[in-house]
């Protein structure tokens, strides 16, 4: 899963939320294997926040859960410039 974040309203106030409250609720959604984000970006994108999942039933399930609904219901909290939500397969090489 990929999701964009374009610029907010108030950087400062988007990184402490963030990092104190939406980012321990990504934490808490079962099956994520791996979390990796940036802030602070400059040109489209603000932010960037990447998880994996063992498979594409996984993240469906995981994010059906009350821990994914919660998590994604709390974006609206901070995102005052919207997300953008990306979910793919992925390949290893």
């Amino acid at each position: 899963m990929l999701v964009l974040y374009p610029e907010p309203v108030d950087r400062a106030a988007f990184d402490e939320y963030y990092r104190a409250a939406h980012l321990p609720l990504c934490r808490s959604i079962p099956g994520i294997s791996d979390i990796r984000f940036s802030l602070g970006l400059e040109g489209p994108y603000y932010g960037v926040f990447e998880a994996s999942f063992e498979s594409a039933d996984a993240f469906r399930s995981a994010m059906a859960s009350p821990e994914g609904r919660a998590t994604a219901a709390d974006v609206a909290n901070y995102a005052t410039g919207g997300a953008t939500v990306i979910d793919y397969p992925v390949e290893s090489a």
